[in-house]
């Protein structure tokens, strides 16, 4: 009888250890492949925080400035990764193409 349960906690937890482990690789290859639409999209955004940084440097941008351009920008990283997060880590052209929109409205911003 100690034998059988002893068996059962084995296997147990083995099958909890493999159902959390399957689950952390799931949830880190989720996020851990870069789909092109979304590079795309968060590479236009790393792009914009430089050209931001240079006009602070230059003068042609207050602190203030940069930190309301910053904040719009990090609101459309935010809303890509919701969106990602919708469609196991992918964005549609739609959504990039929305995100886009967004991020030349900021990029007009930049630079004035």
């Amino acid at each position: 009888m100690k034998h059988t349960k002893y068996t059962f906690v084995i296997a147990l937890s083995a099958l909890l250890f493999g159902t959390l482990t399957t689950n952390v690789i799931a949830a880190e290859g989720k996020w851990a492949k870069h789909h092109p639409l979304r590079d795309q999209v968060n590479d236009r955004l790393e792009n914009q925080n430089k050209r931001i940084n240079h006009e602070v440097k230059e003068g042609d941008l207050t602190k203030e400035q940069a930190g309301n351009l910053r904040k719009q920008d990090h609101q459309i990283r935010q809303e890509e990764r919701d969106m990602a997060s919708q469609n196991d880590g992918h964005i549609t052209k739609q959504e990039q193409k929305t995100l886009n929109q967004q991020e030349n409205s900021v990029s007009k911003e930049i630079g004035k």
